[in-house]
């Protein structure tokens, strides 16, 4: 029935990006999309042709990647609690880099294209903007992870493309975690004192962009390292007070602070950001900009409550 069809597999599908690339290909009817997750699936389409998957289990992943036969896998599953890498490193190495070269070993064996997620904090923080062919240098092992996850794939993958994006924020059904705009806004509204960091800039990323940028490298073919992130580059503390504006919020109880005085097990790079010139012109990608994003954020919250 589907054989004709182009099979994309994603994996992580119960996570932010996930859920919004179960969103994106739902639309697609000319493409077989697999989702796969950890335990139950959280999309709430009933027609989302859903496995569940523990990437960690070597046999699990060869047996499930067997069975749908994709042309194309989308690997989003990733431990990206910057801190939880930082204290416990024999997990993030498991699911970073481990389950990553399994991922790439078998693209090779069963011929599919692997098309993988890494991050800005690959870099050590020196510039803003930094572009595809700049040396990583990560501060963390959480950047370290993610780093080695990246050479494996380039090392083992037949065919390949690395995505890197910067702090990704949305809202889905039934999400396991928060993300620094939806915290940004709870933390606002019951107007509590919060500490914001002024001294690391970033180029935020809403979760539907960055699930757009995996359709238009899936689509595509491409092959390479490609920044998908926003448009907009700014600090942490200026992303809360844009959120504060946007939603009409008093900023009397934020708190301006250092990196260094959170005491947080993992450093971040200060400044980074990620040029998205490359993306814009090869694969045709265009972002919302942070206004925009949080005036679909707001419609989804809204939506949500009903």
């Amino acid at each position: 029935m589907c054989a004709h069809k182009k099979t994309v597999l994603v994996t992580g599908s119960n996570g932010l990006l996930g859920q919004k690339l179960s969103d994106l290909y739902l639309q697609l009817p000319d493409i077989r999309f697999i989702a796969t997750g950890t335990g139950p699936n959280r999309h709430p389409s009933q027609e989302l042709e859903y496995c569940s998957l523990d990437i960690l289990n070597p046999e699990e992943t060869r047996e499930v990647l067997e069975r749908y036969r994709p042309n194309v896998v989308i690997h989003t599953a990733a431990m990206t609690n910057v801190d939880a890498c930082e204290t416990q490193q024999e997990a993030c190495m498991a699911l970073n880099v481990h389950a990553v070269a399994r991922l790439a070993q078998l693209s090779a064996e069963l011929e599919y294209k692997l098309i993988h997620l890494s991050t800005d904090f690959i870099f050590p923080g020196t510039h803003p903007m930094y572009t595809e062919d700049e040396t990583p240098e990560p501060l963390s092992f959480y950047g370290m992870s993610k780093w080695e996850g990246e050479k494996a794939v380039m090392a083992h993958a037949k065919d390949w493309c690395i995505l890197r994006t910067v702090i990704v924020y949305g809202t889905v059904h039934n999400m396991s975690r928060s993300n620094i705009v939806l915290w940004a806004m709870q933390a606002l509204e019951k107007g509590e004192p919060m500490k914001v960091v002024n001294d690391q800039f970033r180029t935020p990323t809403l979760a539907e962009d960055l699930a757009m940028g995996c359709r238009l490298a899936e689509s595509k073919d491409a092959h390479g390292v490609y920044n998908i992130c926003g448009p907009d580059y700014m600090s942490i503390l200026q992303l809360v007070h844009r959120v504060a504006d946007f939603f009409n919020f008093s900023t009397s109880h934020i708190i301006e602070t250092e990196s260094h005085s959170l005491g947080q097990p993992a450093k971040r790079p200060p400044i980074t950001g990620l040029s998205i010139d490359k993306a814009r012109k090869e694969l045709g990608y265009e972002p919302h900009t942070f206004e925009e994003g949080l005036t679909l954020l707001a419609k989804q919250l809204a939506f949500a409550k009903k």
